[in-house]
């Protein structure tokens, strides 16, 4: 069964976060990811969950400066400790309200630094994600950026993360597969979620270009859709897209791809 949810920091952004629970809940989900729910308290994320009866599927750790044009935390040698408080801070709101799988973002490697320091350092911060969140029985899984909207992002396509997999040499931890990201990067998505899945944890979704909700541009979503649902895949899919219009008008995609087996989610 197709566990879908939909992303309150890119969808329903027409309100303030507080006020998105109850559109996710008006429009039929009852899964939810928020990439940095930190600007909210963990009492009031805990009381719209379940007044509107969802549960929060994923978050990122704090990235520091990176939403904003800086390096980020995770691959920037010196950012360590910062690195390990921005963990910290996202274990206590996914043990609080019981999320069960947290996203490390690498960063961009530095104009003044070489890739090989960034990367080891990026290997390391993984290895100390995954034994943290392990503890928890949390699954730890990291995203690969596509490098036209974010130049010197430290993973970009599959050939990168499955390194990073074999560097790290963890069992819980998993990519991150965003079918938006990965077509602007020229891979097959069919292929290589057939060829990666075993080490996929978590996938989200957007058209490409444009990165707007599905049947808005060129990827043809339902041989994708299609297979996930006959594979061995249990995590989640998720809607993480920019509405072309209105939030409310973008979900026609939902009918046409998911409700003839959403009946039980």
């Amino acid at each position: 069964m197709t566990k879908l949810a939909v992303n309150l920091s890119m969808i329903f952004t027409e309100v303030p976060l507080i006020e998105r629970f109850a559109l996710a809940h008006q429009h039929g989900f009852q899964h939810i990811e928020i990439q940095f729910p930190y600007e909210l308290s963990i009492d009031d994320l805990r009381s719209q969950i379940q007044l509107y009866d969802l549960d929060i599927c994923l978050i990122n750790v704090p990235a520091g400066d990176l939403m904003q044009g800086g390096y980020g935390l995770a691959g920037i040698p010196g950012r360590e400790i910062a690195f390990h408080q921005a963990l910290e801070l996202a274990i206590e709101y996914a043990t609080a309200l019981n999320i069960p799988s947290v996203n490390i973002l690498a960063g961009k490697q530095p104009e003044d630094a070489d890739l090989l320091p960034c990367l080891n350092t990026l290997a390391n911060n993984i290895k100390l994600a995954c034994y943290l969140l392990s503890e928890h029985n949390i699954q730890p899984v990291f995203e690969m950026i596509n490098s036209t909207d974010m130049p010197r992002f430290l993973v970009q396509n599959i050939a990168q993360a499955q390194e990073i997999l074999e560097v790290v040499q963890h069992p819980a931890l998993k990519m991150q597969y965003d079918c938006y990201h990965m077509a602007m990067m020229g891979e097959d998505l069919l292929a290589t979620l057939k060829e990666n899945i075993d080490w996929i944890g978590h996938i989200q979704f957007a058209d490409c270009p444009g990165r707007h909700e599905p049947d808005t541009a060129q990827i043809d979503f339902e041989p994708i859709f299609s297979w996930l649902e006959k594979s061995s895949y249990t995590g989640f899919i998720s809607a993480e897209y920019k509405p072309q219009s209105h939030s409310d008008q973008s979900f026609t995609w939902k009918d046409k791809y998911f409700n003839h087996h959403q009946s039980s989610e």
